[in-house]
């Protein structure tokens, strides 16, 4: 689950501030028009056509045809990631966080794959390519909405993941779904709550995350089941090429800053067990706070 406390999210201020420009120009334009149109009078015919009114309609379709143009360039999405692409200098930074936040584990079979929500809809064919591949026999889903989904999503992110796992071939009777967690240490609390409820206990698991919360999920779940054995993983994917239209990268690196804020302070809250984190990835984490990426951190 996705459990950040700070303000808007940056790919909202960035939705509305596209709003608010349309709808500024859209009103300048209208005021410019009328006020020539109506109270100059320059778009009102007397007895016959003056050259005026042919200027001023010239002018008002002009302009509005530029109008379009304008917001069209506004709202045009087909550049969007690479617009967004940050600095050579901010990438090298993040790359330290992201291969840190990656546990790197060699998996194995186990009794449970377990996903854990997510606004990245892509943690579901992560988890089902690994049940159809028979890495475990039982897959389970856990999340509610979070902090990232609350207010966007209207559905419990569990019962979204497990309607793609069934879309990809996994069947519905080797599917739970823990659908009331609003965190990462709610997500093991509550499946752990479920497998009571069903008489089972699994000894070992594969965790499911996005690639930049592996390692604090594998933290979170050692806290709360320690005798437990547990490997993570996430989408096979690159850095370069996680984000997408939902997820630009500079979404991702303000996440990822705040998820090693998240590993260096949770332990001491009970949160986590301890993770020791390198100096050089603690020195790239300092440098993008104060290149800006700091969106996600933990208000003091």
């Amino acid at each position: 689950m996705d459990e950040y406390n700070s303000g808007m999210d940056p790919e909202l201020k960035r939705y509305f501030k596209k709003i608010v420009n349309s709808f500024s120009v859209l009103l300048i334009w209208l005021l410019v028009i009328m006020t020539t149109g109506l109270y100059f009078r320059l778009g009102v015919f007397t007895n016959k056509v003056q050259w005026y009114n042919i200027i001023y309609y010239i002018f008002a379709l002009g302009s509005f045809g530029w109008l379009l143009f304008y917001n069209n360039r506004i709202w045009s999405n087909k550049n969007h990631i690479m617009q967004d692409m940050p600095s050579e200098k901010v990438m090298k930074l993040a790359h330290k966080l992201w291969d840190y936040h990656h546990m790197h584990h060699t998996l194995q079979k186990s009794d449970c794959i377990l996903v854990l929500g997510s606004h990245d809809l892509r943690v579901a064919e992560r988890g089902a390519e690994l049940y159809l591949k028979g890495y475990a026999p039982l897959l389970v889903f856990s999340g509610g909405l979070g902090n990232l989904t609350l207010g966007k999503w209207s559905e419990p992110e569990a019962d979204q993941l497990a309607r793609i796992a069934v879309s990809m071939g996994v069947p519905p009777k080797a599917i739970l779904v823990e659908n009331k967690s609003t965190n990462t240490g709610e997500n093991i609390l509550f499946t752990q709550q479920l497998f009571k409820k069903h008489g089972i206990d699994p000894q070992s698991f594969i965790v499911v995350q996005k690639p930049y919360m592996e390692r604090r999920s594998f933290a979170t779940f050692k806290k709360h089941w320690p005798d437990k054995e547990v490997m993570v993983t996430s989408a096979q994917v690159s850095m370069e090429n996680y984000p997408n239209h939902e997820i630009p990268m500079h979404q991702v690196i303000n996440l990822m800053v705040g998820d090693l804020q998240r590993i260096k302070e949770y332990p001491e809250k009970g949160f986590q067990i301890y993770q020791p984190i390198p100096e050089d990835v603690w020195n790239a984490y300092n440098e993008l706070i104060q290149l800006g990426y700091n969106n996600h951190l933990i208000k003091a």
